[in-house]
């Protein structure tokens, strides 16, 4: 999942969700000198990536992207989910996604000490284009799409990618909706085990 998914499952927790969403950026040795509570954003980070990866929904999903993007496939599925999360009414409305990546960025502010410098100065530009209520738009995945490429070591070309996200949108879609409730309570209950720990 990528970073409205992981935003909305810290469950409005603020250290989790510090944890939760530099975990892919955060180098294991220095994990020890982050709080407990956002060590514990990381190991649910880590849980819920565990979880979609393998999913049935999700393989499927990366089958569409594999023929382009081979080991990468799995993360243009992340920010497709992040598509149909942004756009689910089970989740959000407008008015209450744009909520939410507000409410997103400002419990993230006071803890920009705890995060790698690539993802504090990420979070400016995700603050500044306001990147978590975009993913609602095909433009804003293609964006996406485009910053995932140039942050890749070996891939060149977002516009495949783009084209299977047209392409098969009700397939992916489906894929989704088959994923999210089982991700959703995993991380649920994940959620509730780390603080009873």
């Amino acid at each position: 999942m990528n970073y409205l998914a992981h935003a909305r499952l810290s469950f409005h927790q603020p250290e989790i969700l510090v944890g939760n969403m530099i975990s892919d950026i955060c180098e294991r040795q220095k994990e020890g000198r982050l709080s407990l509570l956002v060590q514990k954003g990381i190991m649910l980070h880590r849980a819920i990536d565990t979880f979609t990866d393998t999913h049935e929904a999700t393989m499927e999903a990366k089958q569409l992207f594999r023929p382009y993007y081979r080991l990468y496939a799995g993360a243009f599925v992340d920010v497709v989910y992040d598509h149909f999360l942004a756009n689910d009414d089970n989740e959000f409305n407008p008015d209450q996604l744009m909520t939410f990546s507000q409410e997103t960025y400002s419990l993230l502010d006071p803890d920009v000490y705890q995060m790698p410098a690539p993802f504090a100065a990420m979070l400016g530009y995700m603050k500044k284009q306001n990147w978590l209520f975009n993913y609602r738009y095909r433009w804003g995945i293609q964006n996406s799409f485009g910053g995932l490429v140039r942050r890749a070591a070996y891939l060149t070309d977002s516009t495949p990618a783009f084209s299977v996200f047209e392409d098969h949108y009700e397939q992916l879609q489906k894929c989704y909706a088959a994923f999210y409730p089982d991700v959703k309570q995993m991380a649920w209950r994940y959620f509730q085990d780390i603080f009873s720990a």
